[in-house]
């Protein structure tokens, strides 16, 4: 977690009052913030194998209570939380807390709250846990490499609300950076980046995107006649196993906002055939000893850049498993819509996979150009430099997703074939002009079934050095194949709404 400086509003509540930055809470320091501020329970969190947070509460009665809970964690049914993973006769789970994550829970002030990681009966980390399997892929990766690979995502969804009389009243498709009184929900928003940024230093920024629908239609009484409006959250870049907690938090926090509001927060790849979709887009970079090392002395991509962006086109086709997983990610999937359909790279253009947007890596203080009154300079700015992979969206099970993505970068590293591919997949030509120049590139699944197909087919890619489980890419697989049979047994295969509202809430 980063530093915080009491005299901002948004900085940890916790490292406040402790003095302390999150990384060096220990248990001591957690019972005087629960005898201090009378606190009733502690709430422990934990990512199951659908990919939501769930929780547990714990009251609180004494000092020795507390003390036991945060030192030996809790006993839970692992059967249940990994459903078709683990076996009922072996299911019984330790959850334990990870200090450095505690907060103060926004929706409950009696709560302390804590995410959990799995143990099982010897004290080992349950190996088919999903945080686990990142957390393996992390260590696998800065073992062989000595770097570090941070991510940042851009978190879309759509906000859905009773629809106000039409007064200042958007038009479709044109709701991008919009501002109060055409968004109407900027103050929730505000309240939504309050809440994650307390609790975990990220948010980048906030603001309303392209989609806007002023009347849904819907069989689901949940959104049928409501207004939507598109929102984005982007956040920091952070270590990679740290990012998939902050954006598993975040997905909690916004539906328990937006559901105080009396509104309906979705994450669906798509809402709308005609309307932009929502997607989960991953910024990533390469760190040595804490240093960016994306770009050269020049300010053009470094050669680990370059490995890192063949590494990721080598394994496009399979992340689709863990990145697009129920059958309207395959909707969003259309150039019409700045979403990619092939496999290649390009500088800023949104119409492919990988994306490389602009990182000030040649220009620092800019401020002054337009500000030349100003005397003073900030020194030692290191290189903000990242590359986007676009292709994922809401459905995603992120801690899988983000393992995946480490996995592509450790063989990218090793493997010199990583700069070949660099080099062939490589856009020269501008795509917005002539979009037949992404007809030489190979393309990306086109739905659930094809993309299990990839994953199978490829899986040692991930199952390598003990990393995925075979149990979890076979689950994997199998939920994908399911989606497309599940469209045909209930006779959705040509109703494009119902494909869409099929599951409003997945992951």
């Amino acid at each position: 977690m980063p530093e915080n400086n009491p005299s901002y509003a948004l900085a940890n509540p916790l490292s406040i009052l402790l003095e302390k930055p999150p990384n060096d809470f220990q248990k001591a320091d957690l019972l005087n913030i629960i005898e201090q501020r009378q606190i009733e329970r502690i709430t422990f969190h934990y990512t199951a194998l659908d990919g939501r947070i769930k929780e547990l509460k714990l009251p609180l009665t004494s000092r020795h209570q507390a003390e036991l809970i945060l030192a030996e964690g809790e006993r839970v049914d692992g059967s249940s939380l990994f459903r078709g993973v683990v076996d009922t006769g072996l299911s019984d789970l330790y959850v334990v807390p990870e200090y450095k994550t505690a907060f103060l829970n926004p929706f409950d002030d009696c709560s302390l709250d804590f995410l959990c990681r799995f143990l099982t009966k010897d004290g080992e980390r349950a190996p088919f846990a999903l945080d686990n399997i990142l957390e393996r892929a992390c260590r696998l990766f800065r073992d062989n490499t000595e770097l570090d690979l941070y991510a940042s995502g851009e978190l879309e969804f759509y906000l859905i609300f009773e629809r106000d009389p039409d007064i200042f009243a958007l038009q479709n498709q044109v709701a991008y950076h919009e501002a109060a009184p055409f968004i109407k929900s900027g103050e929730i928003l505000n309240e939504i980046v309050r809440y994650i940024s307390k609790i975990t230093g990220a948010v980048k920024y906030s603001h309303s995107e392209v989609g806007f629908i002023n009347n849904i239609e819907s069989d689901l009484d949940e959104i049928q006649g409501k207004t939507a409006e598109q929102l984005e959250v982007e956040f920091i870049p952070r270590p990679a196993e740290e990012m998939a907690d902050i954006l598993v938090l975040a997905r909690w926090i916004i539906r328990n906002v937006a559901y105080q509001h009396g509104c309906v927060a979705t994450f669906i790849p798509k809402i709308d055939e005609r309307i932009a979709g929502s997607g989960l887009h991953f910024h990533m970079a390469l760190k040595k000893g804490g240093k960016n090392i994306m770009t050269d002395s020049d300010g053009k991509l470094s050669e680990s850049a370059l490995r890192l962006i063949g590494g990721l086109c080598e394994y496009a086709g399979s992340l689709t498993a863990f990145g697009n997983m129920i059958t309207s990610s395959y909707l969003r999937l259309s150039p019409d819509h700045e979403a990619p359909t092939h496999i290649c790279w390009s500088d800023l253009s949104r119409s492919t996979l990988i994306r490389v947007p602009l990182g000030w890596s040649d220009l620092h203080n800019v401020a002054k150009k337009i500000n030349p009154q100003e005397e003073a300079d900030i020194d030692d700015i290191e290189s903000r430099q990242t590359i986007e992979l676009r292709s994922p969206d809401g459905s995603a099970l992120i801690h899988l997703l983000l393992a995946g993505i480490v996995m592509a970068a450790e063989w990218a590293i090793k493997d010199n074939r990583s700069l070949e591919l660099a080099e062939k997949f490589y856009v020269r030509e501008n795509t917005f002009k002539d979009k037949n120049k992404l007809d030489n590139f190979p393309l990306l699944p086109s739905s659930c079934t094809e993309s299990s197909q990839i994953l199978i087919k490829k899986r040692n890619l991930y199952e390598r050095d003990g990393i995925f489980p075979q149990s979890i890419i076979e689950y994997v697989a199998g939920l994908l194949k399911e989606e497309d049979v599940a469209l045909v047994s209930q006779g959705l295969i040509y109703d494009v709404k119902k494909i869409m509202y099929k599951d409003i809430h997945r992951h």
